[in-house]
């Protein structure tokens, strides 16, 4: 059995992203890594990887910390909150304006439970686009 886990914010950002563009298939099947950023170095802040976009509109944006990545929903920030306890994800609200909201991918099993989250972020959009 193996036991170590990644933990590296930028390599958890490249398997997100991986994942992203290998589900070709249903909802995801518009959803698109652009602006990678591929020189980023992890920060504690988090320093912005790339934006994950849905046709040409952007639904979040992905940020590398030195133990994990985050995504920050600009769209369907609600679907996102929800859809991520529900994967048992680490997320909050960012009081910005306007607001965000956090997930959290902490290590790379949690990979798959993200692009989850995305999936379900852009069947809302979806389906708000076609009302």
């Amino acid at each position: 059995m193996v036991e170590d886990r990644i933990t590296d914010g930028r390599r958890i950002a490249e398997l997100l992203a991986s994942e992203l563009d290998g589900r070709d298939d249903g909802t995801l099947a518009s959803v698109r890594v652009t602006n990678a950023d591929r020189d980023v170095e992890p920060t504690v802040d988090g320093a912005r990887a790339y934006d994950v976009t849905l046709d040409d509109g952007r639904l979040a944006r992905v940020f590398v910390h030195d133990d994990r990545a985050r995504l920050e929903f600009e769209a369907g920030q609600d679907v996102a909150a929800e859809t991520a306890e529900e994967c048992e994800l680490r997320v909050r609200p960012k009081a910005t304006e306007p607001p965000r909201t956090l997930v959290f991918l902490e290590h790379g099993a949690a990979v798959k439970r993200g692009a989850d989250v995305v999936q379900a972020v852009c069947r809302s959009v979806q389906s708000d686009a076609s009302e």
